[in-house]
Formats: C-alpha cells, structure tokens, sequence
C-alpha cells in the first residue's frame, strides 16, 4: 500500500524488519520448546536468545541466495556459528513463514478491531444525538416518508457490531500455526512440539495441515475485510448523497483554509467519503484474490504468494485507513436539522400519502379506489407544485369521508416517530440522548 493510506502503527506491522523479527520469534520458539526436551543445551539456547535481526545483512544475503528465510538462517549462522545447527531443526521454510504470518495478522486484526470499536462508538454518539431529527426518508433517491437522522445512523452502529464480531471471528480463523514440515506429517518433527509452541505464540493449531495453513482462512479473512469496507463505503455513500447541493443535509468535516477546487473557491467536496468508497472497490478485488488463493496443487504451489505479499498487508492497511477516516467524518460531520426540515416540504406533503391512503381504508372505502384517488391527488401536487394537503381538501371523496381533523392529522410527522425509542432499545442504543450531545 502507498505510504498516502498507511499509518504508522499498522504500517509497522508489514514493515520488513517486523517480517523477520516474526520469523525469528517463531524460530526461537521452537528452540526453547527443544530446549525444554533437553535437544538443545542451555548455553546454546543462552545464545540463541541473544541473536537479533539484522535488516540490512538479510537483505544483502537475500539479494545473492534468492530465498527470504535462508537469508534469515544465514544471518543467524553469522550470529550463532557452528550453534546454528539448533535452529530450525526438522522445518520447512513455510513453518517458520506462515507461522510468523499468524501472528502480523493476529496484530494487525487487534488493531482493526480497536478502529472498529472507534467507528462503532462514534455512530452510537450520532444516532443518540440525532434520534429524533427529523429527516425525508428516500427510496431510488425519491422522497418517501418522514424518518429521523438518528435512525440512519442506528442503522450503520448495528452494522458496525455485526462487522465486530465478523472481525474478531477472522482473528480466530487466522491465529494458526504450523511445524508439521515439508507435507505435513511431522516426519520430522511431532505434534506435540508444534502444540506446544503454538501455545507459546499464542496462537491455535492448523488440525491438518500441508506444507501451509490453509488458505480458506486467509480467504475468510479477506472477505470479512470487504464486508467491513463495504458497510464503511455506505455510510460514506450516504454522506456524499447528503452533500450534494441539492440536498445539504449533512457535510464531512471541512477545516480552517482547507481547499476544495484549484479552479471553483466555492467548492466543499465530500472527498474524504469519496475515498472511502474507492478503497472499498480494493478490498473487494483483494478478497477476491484470496478466494483463488484456496485452491493450490497437491500439497501446496507458491501461486498464492505472490498475491499474499500484497493483499494480505493491504487490505489490512486500506481498512485501517478507512477505519480511521470514517470515526474523523462521523465525530465531525456537519448535520444540519433545518436544512432536513425544509427538504421535508419540498415535495409539497406527498411524503403523508400512505397515511391518507390508510385513513380512507379505515373509513370504509375500498383500498385501490382509495389509492387511485390519492395518487390522482399526488399526481396533481407534482404538476402543479401546490400543497398535497390543500389539494386534498377539495377533492370530495376525501372530505366526505374524513373530517378536517382526521385529515390535518394524517400530516403530522410525529405519528412516523412514535416507535423510534423501541428500535433504539433494539438497537441498544436505549441510554439518556442528553448523554450523547
């Protein structure tokens, strides 16, 4: 990933030094579980506590053997000597390699899960705020029925839960090791050491393995990241729909001296939600990847690899970003409730129909002859541009068969909110609004 999306704590995660000094974590823990079964002598294991990685010898020796782990054995045989025949003993390079890779996806989740919990609780904080502001509700883009803000972002903090769990369920998935060699019947080495340095790591075994782990679950993982950037691409959806100068509902932060256009001075573009929803098309054809990745030859080809080194740094790292930049749009989004308010007359009351069409059903005329009679209506609200309400108090068939309370009453927005506390206590988002402003 450019360095333009890359923070710094998830880019230290894929840094190549962090790479090495995974691999070298594992290698070492191998030797302490020898160690422990007296393989290996407590000197020798003195030493190979000590050995270090050395980026820049690795990368010079890589540069002449062509192998990423035999570099690493080259610069610990530099370190170790003749000692260096402890190390690695009875692995294959993909044991140390994905492994190791178990434990930057186990961080770099962590850390995905810490910027999810951030969105989640800035979305809790917006719908509370906005629970009972009144706002058009659209559907195909077309004014609707009358809803309120808060409920759309109700909408997008229950979502984030389910993409929590989703998340915390993938670093499960992935936190696997595997020491089972070359094709994975421990030939030369056995479960129970692998068991034991799993558990050391702080990871889960593969149950059965080849020479690698699995790649459903990196699939997995890969697609549950494209769900997560997929729920945060319809909030920054939505915002960018908000912004437009049609409707002005909502604006994503814009700070002092920040400029829109090179050429329009009057410009605030919504470009930090438009980001989002780039990314999200990356994290889609990453996962993508990952699902071609779960079927190699035999025991395993290197076909995944090379899609790995990219998609599995990446999308952790675009999501991270996107993670990030959605909590700075939600803590900071520019809502305005007047505007909302006037957008909600602007299709001259029609947004009440369905209230009317079911006042005449309950009065006793047939619904379909109700409903051609409020669509003749609405129809006519359109062309003329006049108000649906006043309309409808000339249309005989209407006053005839519901009051003028009756009618005046099916236009009060107040009827539309009257369940807006029960789905929020569905939602979990039941506690005091004072709380979250």
């Amino acid at each position: 990933m450019i360095e333009r999306y890359t923070r710094p704590v998830m880019g230290r995660i894929w840094s190549e030094e962090a790479k090495y000094a995974a691999w070298l974590r594992v290698e070492v823990a191998v030797c302490e579980a020898y160690a422990r079964r007296g393989r290996i002598p407590g000197p020798v294991m003195e030493k190979i506590r000590g050995t270090r990685v050395d980026i820049a010898r690795i990368l010079a020796i890589q540069a002449r053997v062509k192998h990423e782990m035999i570099a690493l054995l080259t610069s610990l045989e530099e370190q170790l000597g003749d000692d260096s025949r402890f190390v690695h003993i009875g692995l294959t390079t993909n044991d140390g390699w994905d492994t190791a890779t178990a434990l930057q996806l186990r961080d770099a989740l962590d850390t995905l899960l810490g910027g999810q919990e951030r969105v989640r609780a800035a979305l809790a904080v917006l719908a509370l705020r906005h629970k009972h502001t009144l706002i058009v509700g659209r559907t195909h883009g077309v004014h609707a029925e009358p809803t309120t803000f808060g409920m759309k972002a109700a909408v997008w903090y229950v979502e984030a839960g389910r993409n929590l769990e989703r998340l915390r369920r993938a670093r499960d998935v992935v936190a696997v090791g595997k020491l089972s060699g070359a094709v994975g019947q421990f030939a030369h080495s056995e479960p129970a050491l692998e068991e034991e340095v799993c558990r050391a790591l702080g990871l889960g075994v593969e149950p059965v393995s080849t020479q690698v782990v699995q790649r459903d679950r990196h699939a997995e993982l890969l697609t549950t990241l494209a769900i997560a950037g997929a729920s945060l691409e319809k909030i920054a959806l939505e915002v960018r729909g908000l912004q437009r100068t049609e409707v002005l509902e909502a604006q994503e932060p814009f700070s002092e001296g920040q400029k829109g256009s090179s050429a329009m001075p009057h410009k605030r573009n919504p470009e930090l939600s438009e980001r989002i929803c780039g990314l999200a098309r990356l994290l889609r054809g990453h996962a993508t990847a990952g699902l071609e990745n779960v079927a190699l030859w035999h025991e395993r080809d290197i076909s995944h690899s090379s899609v790995e080194r990219v998609v599995l740094p990446d999308s952790t790292i675009a999501l991270d970003y996107m993670l990030d930049l959605t909590a700075f749009i939600v803590e900071g989004l520019d809502v305005d409730p007047a505007r909302m308010a006037e957008n909600l007359e602007r299709s001259y009351g029609l947004i009440y129909s369905q209230r009317v069409l079911l006042k005449l059903a309950e009065a006793g005329l047939a619904r379909q002859k109700a409903y051609e009679i409020v669509q003749r209506v609405s129809m006519r609200a359109w062309k003329e541009r006049r108000s649906f309400y006043e309309l409808l108090n000339e249309e005989p068939a209407v006053t005839e068969r519901l009051a003028p309370a009756e009618l005046k009453a099916c236009f009060d927005p107040a009827w539309y909110l009257r369940n807006v506390d029960t789905v929020f206590r569905r939602a979990g988002l039941d506690g005091r609004q004072e709380e979250h402003t």
